[in-house]
C-alpha cells in the first residue's frame, strides 16, 4: 500500500534524525530553536501506529456507522418482483493523509454528495475506540468537508510547566492549557464577563489565582469580593485596589463601582465616543476586573429586613455592572459552587449577562445545567465526566463552542510575587476611590 510506504519512510527519516540528534540539536539551539519540547516519542512510535489503525479500520467503521454509500442502487428486479438487498462493498468517504501535531494528528475527510457533518459527529466515539486514541473532535471548516482533530493522549493529565513568554495584549490572561495543548486564554475584550462554577476542591480557586497572576502584570485595576473572610483572595490583598471580605463591605465596593461606571459614562459622553476604548490613550482609565469568590454568600439572607435589603442591593449593583460595564472597561468574574435561581430572583438575569462559562466538577447534573445548559447542551454531558482526580480541569464555553481545559497551579513563590506587585496608581475616575488612593499615598 503506497500510504503505508509513506508512513514507514517518514518513520525512517525521524529515526535518522534521532540518531544524529547530537549533531543538529546544538546547531538549532544556537539559532534559537527549542527542540526539548518536541514530542519525539509520539512522532516516532505513536503516530505511525495510529495512522495504520486509521487506514485498516476506516472502511469498516464507515460501514458500521452509516458513512459509506454505494454508487449503485440496492434494489433489483427479479421478474415482476422488486428485491431490496444490502450493498456488499459500499464506498467510504475519501480521507486525506493524516498530518501529525504535538499530541495527535489532523485528517480531512471529503463527504459524499448529500451528506452532512451530523453522522460524522455521531461516529466520533466509535472512531476513538477503533483508533485507540483519547479523543476525536469533528468540525466542518468548509462545505463538503469534515476535519478530525485526533488527540492521542489526554494533555490535561500530569504535571507540566506553565506556559509563558507569549506576547499578550491588555486584558488577555493566560491561565492554563486546553485539551489541544494550546494555551487557555481568557480575553475580556472578546468575552467581557465570566461565570465559574464547581464543587469544593474542584479547582475554582486555582483558576482565580492563575487569572490574578496573569492580570497582575498588566495595567488593570483588580477588585476582589471574598465573603469567606478573605481566605482566598486575601492572599493577593496588596495587588487589589479594593477588597471586600464581608457582604457589608461588598455592598460598599459595588456601590463605588456603580458610581465609577456612571463617571466613565459621562466622560465618554463628553468626548462623544461610545466606549472608553475610543478615548485617547492619555484620557483612557484603566480597565477594572471584579473577581467575586463564592457568589452565594452575597445572596444568602438570615431573613431579617436589613439582610434582605443588602442582598437586593448587591444583586442590583452586580446586574448593573454586567449590563453596562463591558463598554466602560468593567468586567466581572463570578465564581460559586451553584449559581441558580434558588439564590434569588435576579440571579437568572445576572447569569444571562455572563457570556463566558467555566464549569469544573460538580456534584449533580443540575449544577452543570445551570452553568452550561443554556449555551451548549453537549458541554453539560462532558462536564459530568470530570472526575475527582482531575482537579483544575473544566469545560469552557464561549461563543457557543466548548473545550476542556486545565488551569495552571500557582505556588507559594508566585503568590508572594503577586502580593508584591503594584497595580496602576490612578485606576478610577470617581471621587471616593481617588480619595482612598490619596489616603494610602499620604500614609
Amino acid at each position: 500500500m503506497p500510504a503505508s510506504l509513506i508512513v514507514w519512510i517518514l518513520t525512517a527519516l525521524i529515526l535518522t534524525a534521532v540518531l544524529t540528534q547530537r549533531w543538529w540539536e546544538p546547531r538549532l539551539a544556537a539559532r534559537g530553536v527549542d527542540v526539548n519540547g518536541w514530542p519525539l516519542r509520539w512522532w516516532i512510535g505513536g503516530y505511525p501506529r495510529v495512522v495504520l489503525r486509521m487506514w485498516f479500520t476506516w472502511r469498516r467503521v464507515c460501514l458500521l456507522n452509516g458513512l459509506s454509500i454505494s454508487n449503485r442502487g440496492n434494489m433489483r428486479r427479479v421478474g415482476d418482483i422488486a428485491v431490496t438487498g444490502m450493498v456488499l462493498r459500499p464506498k467510504p468517504p475519501r480521507m486525506t493523509f493524516p498530518m501529525p501535531t504535538r499530541g495527535g494528528l489532523t485528517v480531512r475527510v471529503y463527504m459524499h454528495p448529500g451528506q452532512t457533518p451530523s453522522p460524522y459527529l455521531s461516529a466520533a466515539h466509535a472512531l476513538e475506540h477503533a483508533w485507540r486514541v483519547y479523543g476525536v473532535r469533528v468540525s466542518s471548516p468548509a462545505r463538503g468537508q469534515v476535519l478530525f482533530k485526533v488527540t492521542a493522549l489526554d494533555p490535561l493529565t500530569g504535571e507540566r510547566p506553565a506556559h509563558g513568554g507569549e506576547e499578550l495584549r491588555l486584558l488577555q490572561a493566560n491561565v492554563g492549557r486546553t485539551e489541544e495543548d494550546d494555551i487557555w486564554l481568557i480575553d475580556f475584550r472578546k468575552v467581557p464577563h465570566w461565570l465559574v462554577t464547581g464543587a469544593t476542591q474542584s479547582g475554582k480557586s486555582t483558576l482565580l489565582a492563575a487569572l490574578i497572576r496573569a492580570l497582575s502584570v498588566q495595567r488593570v485595576a483588580l477588585v476582589g469580593i471574598d465573603c469567606k473572610g478573605g481566605m482566598e483572595l486575601g492572599l493577593f490583598q496588596n495587588r487589589f485596589h479594593l477588597l471586600a471580605t464581608s457582604r457589608t463591605e461588598a455592598l460598599g465596593v459595588l456601590g463605588t463601582l456603580v458610581t465609577e461606571i456612571e463617571t466613565r459614562m459621562r466622560a465618554c459622553r463628553t468626548a462623544g465616543v461610545r466606549s472608553i476604548w475610543d478615548l485617547h490613550e492619555i484620557d483612557r482609565p484603566a480597565p477594572v476586573v471584579v473577581i467575586v469568590d463564592e457568589l452565594a454568600e452575597l445572596f444568602l439572607s438570615d431573613g431579617s429586613r436589613e439582610a434582605r435589603d443588602e442582598t437586593e442591593q448587591c444583586a442590583v449593583n452586580l446586574l448593573r455592572l454586567a449590563q453596562l460595564g463591558a463598554a466602560l472597561g468593567v468586567h466581572l468574574v463570578l465564581a460559586g459552587q451553584r449559581v441558580g435561581s434558588d439564590l434569588g430572583p435576579r440571579v437568572t438575569a445576572l447569569r444571562s449577562q455572563l457570556g463566558g462559562r467555566i464549569a469544573h466538577r460538580s456534584h449533580d447534573e443540575a449544577s452543570a445545567v445551570m452553568t452550561l445548559g443554556d449555551v451548549n447542551e453537549d458541554a453539560v454531558i462532558v462536564a459530568q465526566t470530570i472526575s475527582e482526580d482531575e482537579r483544575g480541569v473544566a469545560v469552557v464555553v464561549s461563543g457557543g463552542r466548548w473545550k476542556r481545559a486545565r488551569s495552571d497551579l500557582v505556588g507559594a513563590a508566585d503568590i508572594a510575587q503577586i502580593a508584591n506587585t503594584r497595580g496602576p496608581q490612578w485606576p478610577f475616575l470617581s471621587g471616593p476611590v481617588l480619595e482612598k488612593e490619596e489616603g494610602q499615598a499620604g500614609g
